[in-house]
């Protein structure tokens, strides 16, 4: 806790990232609160450039006080100068990849050309992983000759492709959008099939395995998938994928034994990710939310969603989700409520409880047993408003699209060579 800049009183943190006064917010009406909301956000960005400001004033006048109270000349203190310079174009970039990048270049701490900047990502000194996977999976020219060069520094000469991936999948954090990861995944499975010329036919091939390589380790660590898929089913998942043909079963059997014996390491940055995750909602407001036990109460809870995920809090000033909802295997649909004006349902598409987490009154996180997620909308607009943007949550993952695309393309390749 902090005072407010206007000394009205203290503030905090709250679920959008959004510093919050302490006064009862839902007393507003939704066309305030999304008001407060805005303002609160553009406070927020302001404290963070504000500090940034700080921070840079304060190193240039630390330097200048170094060169007239040692009376050093200004060559003296270049290498400090340089130190310093490199440590400002580090929290740019991890702030902002591009800005990042372009400082370091005017102060000739890097040279402008894909194969420098690869070299200073790939070692990574002091830089956030996932501001490094931003910045390759951008869809500029010099962008992706960045990402070809970080891709040619890695040697994956001799190494089964799950040693691949855990060095590759190390030296970055993979962004969420799909069009970013299909081209760096693409890079990588060109990389592979170049140092490993008899292992697959095509990179298609490569490709799809390492898709389901990344998939399988979340199926079988991942606590909220209860049913784990066998080495058999792995298999089967993935028959047809080289050049039309199947790929040895021992060759999948050691993949398999592999990632169920020890899982990816995920690189984990500075903590700020479910902050970032909050901060620019594809939509947030209060929502009643049925209670999914034997009693079915009705509980207002504020539900932020982002990413292909729905979050509720009990509070607008709680910094952690009460539940969690993956939009996976989900429908919606609006439904009629005895009890409730403007209801629309969360529903499982083909299995019995929906994935979700959620946080019991000890503060454990547990898994949530819902077949169906209930909710309530103030007006019937609202509701509309909320189907929409979950439908469209939904519906708009072109990853899954792209994956299905390349293994229709794997397994067809052989057809067309033989035609």
């Amino acid at each position: 806790m902090w005072q407010d800049l206007s000394g009205l009183g203290t503030v905090g943190v709250n679920a959008g990232g959004h510093q919050v006064d302490q006064f009862a917010a839902s007393e507003l009406t939704p066309e305030q609160q999304k008001m407060l909301i805005d303002i609160r956000r553009q406070k927020t960005e302001l404290l963070l450039e504000i500090q940034q400001l700080k921070d840079e004033l304060g190193e240039v006048v630390a330097e200048m006080e170094a060169m007239e109270g040692g009376g050093l000349t200004a060559d003296e203190t270049k290498p400090s100068n340089k130190a310093k310079q490199m440590s400002i174009g580090r929290k740019k970039f991890n702030m902002d990849p591009k800005k990042g990048i372009e400082y370091l270049i005017e102060h000739s701490l890097l040279k402008p050309t894909p194969e420098d900047v690869a070299q200073f990502l790939y070692k990574g000194e002091g830089l956030n992983k996932t501001a490094i996977g931003d910045y390759l999976g951008e869809r500029h020219d010099f962008n992706e000759r960045v990402l070809r060069a970080f891709v040619e520094l890695h040697d994956f000469t001799d190494l089964i492709l799950v040693q691949a991936l855990r060095q590759f999948l190390w030296s970055f954090r993979l962004p969420g959008e799909a069009q970013k990861i299909d081209r760096m995944m693409e890079c990588f499975a060109q990389r592979y099939c170049q140092l490993n010329t008899n292992i697959f036919t095509n990179t298609d091939t490569c490709y799809v395995l390492s898709f389901a390589i990344i998939m399988l380790n979340t199926s079988l660590h991942n606590p909220s998938v209860k049913d784990k898929p066998s080495v058999d089913q792995f298999i089967s998942m993935n028959r047809g994928i080289n050049n039309g043909g199947d790929l040895p079963r021992e060759l999948l059997v050691s993949l398999y034994e592999s990632i169920k014996t020890e899982p990816f390491k995920i690189p984990e940055d500075d903590g700020n990710d479910l902050m970032h995750t909050f901060f620019n909602p594809d939509k947030e407001g209060w929502l009643w939310k049925q209670a999914g036990g034997r009693y079915k109460s009705w509980k207002r809870r504020w539900f932020i969603l982002n990413d292909n995920c729905l979050y509720y809090f009990e509070y607008t000033t709680d910094k952690e989700p009460r539940g969690i909802i993956p939009l996976e295997n989900i429908q919606v649909r609006e439904i009629q409520d005895r009890h409730k004006p403007h209801c629309f349902e969360l529903y499982a598409a083909g299995s019995e409880f929906i994935k979700a987490c959620k946080t019991d009154s000890e503060g454990k996180v547990v898994e949530g047993k819902h077949t169906v997620y209930r909710m309530s909308a103030a007006t019937d607009e609202e509701k509309d408003e909320w189907i929409k943007c979950v439908r469209q949550s939904i519906s708009h993952n072109p990853f899954y699209d792209m994956l299905a695309a390349r293994k229709k393309k794997a397994q067809k390749t052989n057809v067309h060579s033989k035609s």
